[in-house]
């Protein structure tokens, strides 16, 4: 099947419900199902359109007070079900105030996908041959912002407090869950209480196993931004110093980081040659799920040529 072929991010697809639902066990003449020894209770799933079926434990009332040999039962039942009906992939969802319910799922084949504050996720292949499960999306997303002043030609830049070296780099921090790029904005002004703008995405550095992201995948973007405000008022937690320093003094010095460098020099080359050359703008579309949107960032393109290729 194509899906398991996808990278990791399709996971996330994966967990949304097409609205079918199973009970393991016999069906009885009413039409619901009932498993023995179970006390009425029943493990409702949520198929995926991809064959699979998501489990979660926390919607599921009958199951408080229920132990773990039992739990272990209604599970052996429900696998069995699915199996029946050629299900190729079981997702279970169990909060963390009911993580006795692990054990029992583990003696059955289940294994630990993810965890997130107050809930794990276990997986059950149930397909043929091994497992061909996406594994999780895990990796670090930082921001930064060059805010730079195109009437004094500087940019604002500060020094880390724990860092081993003091080196000029560009204020911002990690993004937030559920947060956009131009969250550098909100990095810059809680790092140095200046505020700013979003014009542009400007780099990506992308690297893996890296130690600051316990060993995981780490971007690191940088954005171009416009100061709406000028005066620092910088932590005093996080920084060491924080200036307005010119941006041809900043691309020369070697007090800085190689990243900071150079961006410096991609701004230096937009001031003379047109931020055109280097900008990536941002564009808000419409996602094929129905009510989502996502932004894109590209190279801007002429209104005639968006019309022409109906790229809009």
């Amino acid at each position: 099947m194509w899906w398991v072929r996808r990278t990791r991010y399709w996971f996330s697809t994966l967990l949304y419900a097409g609205g079918a639902r199973l009970r393991p066990g016999r069906r009885t003449a009413s039409g619901g199902l009932e498993t023995p020894g179970s006390c009425g209770a029943e493990l409702q799933g949520e198929l995926d359109r991809f064959g699979g079926v998501s489990v979660h434990l926390s919607r599921h009332h009958t199951l408080h007070g229920l132990d773990a040999a039992a739990f272990r039962r209604l599970l052996q039942a429900a696998i069995q079900q699915w199996r029946s009906e050629g299900r190729i992939a079981a997702w279970l969802h169990i909060p963390i105030l009911q993580s006795h319910f692990i054990a029992p799922a583990a003696s059955l084949g289940f294994c630990f996908h993810h965890a997130k504050p107050h809930s794990s996720t276990l997986t059950l292949w149930l397909g043929e041959g091994p497992s061909r499960l996406p594994g999780y999306a895990t990796h670090q997303v930082g921001v930064a912002g060059a805010v730079f002043d195109v009437s004094t030609r500087k940019v604002l830049v500060v020094q880390d407090r724990n860092k081993l070296k003091n080196m000029w780099k560009f204020p911002g921090g990690l993004s937030e869950p559920g947060e956009d790029i131009d969250t550098a904005v909100r990095e810059v002004f809680e790092e140095t209480g200046v505020k700013s703008e979003f014009r542009s995405l400007l780099s990506i550095r992308q690297q893996h196993r890296s130690p600051g992201a316990f060993g995981m995948s780490d971007m690191y973007l940088v954005c171009r931004l416009q100061p709406r405000s000028f005066t620092i008022n910088f932590c005093q937690q996080e920084c060491l110093k924080c200036e307005w320093i010119d941006l041809e003094n900043l691309a020369r010095t070697k007090h800085t980081t190689p990243i900071t460098s150079r961006v410096a020099r991609l701004l230096l080359y937009g001031l003379r040659e047109g931020f055109d050359k280097i900008d990536l703008s941002m564009e808000e579309l419409p996602a094929v799920y129905t009510g989502l949107f996502y932004k894109l960032y590209h190279r801007e393109l002429p209104e005639s040529y968006k019309a022409a290729t109906g790229a809009d």
